[in-house]
């Protein structure tokens, strides 16, 4: 009866230790599993080095100019410019950190310029020299423009928020009041 004692607690030692041995694989499968499936960072550098990007409600910002990185970053819609400048790794030593405005918001495919102290800046970070930039200026900007005061202003900034980034120039053909007379008067003063 010893004998047969010892066999069954052996027998149950075994048929415990296996047991634990297959919890522990499924545990290990499942940490796998969750570590693969789980978001990664939502702000990812997606040039000039290619890694791999997460894409939910993403939009990308091309930062240039004096940021420690400049390159194509993958943000969150909603992101501003600051998070854009923190992608790039933040402001040189020679960056106008005044220069841009950190607190507005950037949209997909937009470039975002951060220019050298001295520049002559347009609003929203790029430097165009002597353009305003029709996605990212302010009324103040656009007021800069001939033939644009605070109401046409208005009509451009509804236009943009109503309509999105304007994809050329040319688009600034239907906002309402700019015919063909003021258009032309500003094609080669704005960018987009």
């Amino acid at each position: 009866m010893g004998v047969s004692a010892d066999l069954e607690r052996t027998s149950r030692w075994r048929v415990a230790l296996g047991a634990g041995v297959v919890l522990l694989l499924v545990a290990i499968g499942c940490a796998v599993l969750f570590s693969t499936l789980a978001p990664r960072g939502t702000t990812a550098v997606v040039a000039p080095s290619a890694q791999p990007i997460v894409a939910t409600s993403a939009i990308f910002v091309h930062v240039l100019g004096e940021v420690a990185a400049p390159g194509l970053y993958e943000l969150r819609e909603g992101d501003r410019a600051v998070d854009a400048i923190a992608a790039a790794g933040g402001y040189t030593e020679k960056a106008d950190e005044g220069a841009t405005n950190l607190a507005r918001f950037v949209t997909d495919g937009e470039q975002l310029i951060v220019p050298v102290v001295g520049a002559s800046p347009v609003a929203g970070g790029a430097t165009v020299p002597g353009k305003v930039n029709l996605n990212t200026a302010d009324a103040a900007a656009l007021e800069t423009l001939p033939r644009i005061g605070p109401a046409m202003s208005a009509r451009i900034l509804a236009w943009r928020e109503a309509n999105g980034r304007f994809t050329a120039v040319e688009d600034l053909q239907s906002v309402s009041g700019i015919g063909a007379k003021t258009f032309e008067a500003l094609r080669d003063l704005v960018t987009v």
